[in-house]
């Protein structure tokens, strides 16, 4: 396979992953805060890779950077998936032990308040967020084939 196939696999894998991310949204499954700090490495990788295709920029150092965004994500799935398996504690605004300082609970504005230590969906004993890292160390493997391509 040549570079820029590579990179497009693994770009289209973040473009996947983050259009399933808003497909669970739009079935009525709200992110967490955790949630959302993995999406922001898969936008980046699909730009990356974006501009890897369709620019004269160097296509080897720009996989280098998309095997950076894909595991950084799958770091933050990585890190997710203890806190929700209670492995580790995760940050105190958006978990069990979380303040509601600050939060006007009369609001008429009413949006749901998810917790990232809760799994809201699993399949095979794997939430969202712990295939959310196995799939992005994969895509950062093809980025890294394709940073080492002649």
């Amino acid at each position: 396979m040549t570079r820029k196939t590579l990179i497009a696999i693994a770009a289209g894998g973040s473009l996947a992953l983050l259009g399933g991310a808003f497909l669970f949204q739009t079935l009525g499954y709200a992110p967490c805060k955790m949630c959302l700090w993995q999406r922001w490495p898969h936008a980046a990788a699909i730009v990356i890779g974006a501009l890897a295709l369709l620019t004269a920029l160097p296509a080897r150092a720009l996989a280098a950077l998309g095997a950076f965004a894909a595991l950084t994500t799958a770091g933050i799935g990585f890190y997710h998936a203890g806190v929700e398996q209670k492995w580790w504690e995760g940050p105190s605004s958006c978990t069990g032990g979380g303040s509601l300082e600050g939060v006007d609970l009369l609001s008429t504005d009413i949006t749901p308040i998810v917790m990232c230590d809760d799994i809201v969906w699993s399949l095979f004993g794997l939430s969202m967020a712990g295939y959310n890292a196995l799939f992005s160390l994969a895509l950062a493997a093809v980025w890294i084939m394709a940073a080492r391509k002649a």
